[in-house]
Formats: C-alpha cells, structure tokens, sequence
C-alpha cells in the first residue's frame, strides 16, 4: 500500500529546539505515524534567533532523514516567494500542513500558492489564535486576520485545533468552516526509572522554556522571593532554555540576586530535545508559570518521568492537585504560587512517592490513549 505524502511548512525544525513546542509537535507526529505516512518538511536551515545554518545539513535541497522523513532546508539568501512557489510546483505529495498563522514564507505564502494549485490544505493554528497571543503584536495580528478574512485565504483550508476551546476560537477568529480536533501527540514514554529520593526541607526544581515575559520566569522568581523563614531549608532552581529577552533576563537576574542563600537558581544553558527525559530525572518538580500553552510538551514529558508539576491554569492540564500530580495555579494569586513552594519543599519521602507515581501513571495513561493517535491519522484522511 502506498503511504499519502504529507508536505509540511513550518519555520523552525530538527534538528532545532530553540523554538519550543512547535518543533516537539511535528517530531512526535512524524514518529507516532510513520507508518502510515511519509513526510516531507519544508523549513530554515537555522534555529530559532540563529544566524549560523546547521551543521551536517545541506541547504537549498531534499536531506533524506529516514525512509519516512526528508526535509528541505532552505537559506536565508534563497527564501523568496519564487522559490518556495517552485517547491510546491515540483514536488510530489497528497496534503499541505502548514503551521502557524502569522509567517509570510511558512504560513502565508504556502496557502496562497497551494490552493492556486488546488492541493488539500490543512492548517493548524498552534495556539496563534488563542487570547494570551494577543499580548504581543496584538493590532499588527488583528489588522492581518481582518485581511486575511476579507480576501478570503482560509475559504476551502481545513484547520486543525488541538482542544474544543481551541476550536471555537478558530471558528471565531477566522470564520473557519470546518475545524478538526486532535490533541498534540506526546513523546513516546521512555523506560527511565522514575523513582527519586525526596529529603522534607529540600526540593529540586526545573524549568524549560525560553526565557521570556510570556513563559513566566518572574513569576517564578517574586514567589520564591516572598518565601520567609527558611532556616536550614534549601531550594534549588534550574533554568533550562534560550535567553529570548536579554532585557527581561536582566530584570529577572537583579531578582535573583536578591534571593536569600537558601535559594539558588541557575541558568543551565539550552537542552537538546533527546535530552529533556534523562535531565527531568535530576529533578523532584517542573515548573512553569506561563502566560498561556496550547499544550505544553514540558509539562507532559516532566509527568511522564515521574516529576509533579507547578504550572499556571492557562494550559490545558487541569485540576491536577485533586489528581496529586501538581498545581494549576492562577498568575495573580501569589500566595497560592507560594503555598504550593512551600508544599513542595516540606513533602517528604512517602508523600513524594504517591504525587511521583501518580504524575507517572496519569502520563503514561495519556500517552497511550489511542483515540489521541487515531484522532491524528483522521487529519490526513480529508
């Protein structure tokens, strides 16, 4: 049987990491259904925020990557209209997946010239249409959705949401008439042993994401500044991910220069994707108090590894305290942001266990959910 050939858009992609959960999206994708289709991906041959093309890649041409993956990495000085209309032209596949909404050469550009050529066309917003992507470049994106509706170029596209809350903002920000649900498709669970030691009065915490006002590292930071009477207690914070904004990280450094000696928290660099399940281990909580995630692959793959999670209740993951698995917790109560520190810092061996194997089982369970993997499939059989 011959597998349907899906072309994919998107700016950033392997072996990239820098730009976060978009890149973790399409990998997981492409592993979970492999077999049933063959990919082709058409993307930068840098990073996010890079200059420098990646090593070990041609640019300018078809890199085979596997007998189901080949990609296209184009350079900054032959990414024009002409020639991303040419790789459409010559290439041979059955879907467009385009990501993303707001990029001339991987959102905009696409739809334009495969609906010129009448190719099916699916799109998935990635969150870009949710209300906390509004707090930046808010009246530039709202002047380019008024256009985008007005020249009708989402009439006959298909849109892919990721959550029924998703969906509805789709229909209600684009008009879009047909939209089809299917949740983000995790890392498959690696076999690591999950079982950490936890000491009542030491807590190991991690964060991974960008470094920026909207991933919520001050948040972080002002909680743990307003902890008082740590005596002996210690709390370890590591930071793992891109420096976005140097001016936001300045801000946050001058908070953490004031913490008291209990607290340390370190930046650690920029994880490789493969590498997030082996560094999560080293740590007994994730947390990330961000403005907004579609998903939040971080958080997944944090529970995934046995570690509960402290994040905000802008993310789909919800009512986790009840599930013992971590808190949701609302960006303007401080002292809930605080207690749940706390919490973390005073659980002790037998407690830990419990949250651990819960965050364990409830991923685990997600994970293998097949009607997550069927909902996938369902998208590229339009």
């Amino acid at each position: 049987m011959t597998k349907k050939k899906i072309l994919i858009f998107i700016d950033w992609f392997l072996p990239g990491t820098k730009s976060g959960g978009p890149v973790r999206s399409y990998s997981n994708l492409i592993e979970w259904l492999k077999d049933d289709f063959e990919f082709l991906v058409v993307t930068r041959d840098t990073d996010y925020c890079e200059k420098e093309s990646y090593d070990n890649v041609v640019s300018d041409s078809w890199n085979k990557l596997s007998d189901h993956l080949s990609v296209y990495y184009f350079s900054k000085e032959n990414l024009t209209s002409n020639n991303l209309n040419r790789i459409i032209t010559q290439t041979n596949f059955d879907i467009a997946y385009v990501n993303g909404i707001y990029s001339w050469f991987f959102s905009i550009l696409p739809i334009y010239y495969l609906k010129s050529k009448n190719k099916k066309v699916i799109v998935s917003a990635r969150g870009m249409l949710n209300p906390q992507a509004f707090s930046v470049k808010k009246h530039k994106k709202k002047c380019f959705l008024f256009f985008a509706k007005l020249g009708r170029l989402y009439k006959s596209v298909v849109f892919h949401a990721t959550n029924e809350d998703e969906k509805e903002r789709i229909i209600e920000m684009v008009g879009a008439h047909k939209v089809l649900v299917a949740a983000n498709l995790p890392r498959k669970i690696s076999n690591l042993n999950h079982k950490r030691d936890k000491t009542a009065g030491v807590v190991r915490m991690v964060s991974i994401s960008r470094i920026s006002r909207e991933k919520g590292t001050h948040y972080i930071l002002k909680a743990l500044s307003q902890i008082e009477t740590l005596g002996d207690k210690k709390i370890q914070l590591d930071l793992f991910g891109p420096i976005y904004d140097q001016d936001y990280w300045a801000d946050c450094q001058e908070i953490i220069q004031q913490l008291p000696k209990q607290i340390t928290v370190t930046h650690q660099g920029t994880l490789e994707g493969d590498e997030v399940p082996n560094a999560l281990k080293d740590y007994e909580f994730f947390i990330m108090l961000s403005e907004g995630e579609n998903f939040g692959h971080a958080i997944l793959e944090a529970m995934s590894s046995g570690c509960p999670v402290i994040i905000s209740d802008k993310t789909p993951w919800k009512d986790l305290k009840s599930k013992k698995i971590g808190f949701d917790l609302s960006l303007s109560d401080e002292a809930r942001i605080q207690e749940a520190l706390i919490f973390a810092l005073e659980m002790n061996q037998m407690t830990y266990e419990n949250w651990s194997n819960a965050a364990f089982s409830y991923a685990k369970a997600f994970i293998n959910d097949k009607s997550v993997l069927q909902s996938n499939k369902e998208l590229f059989n339009i």
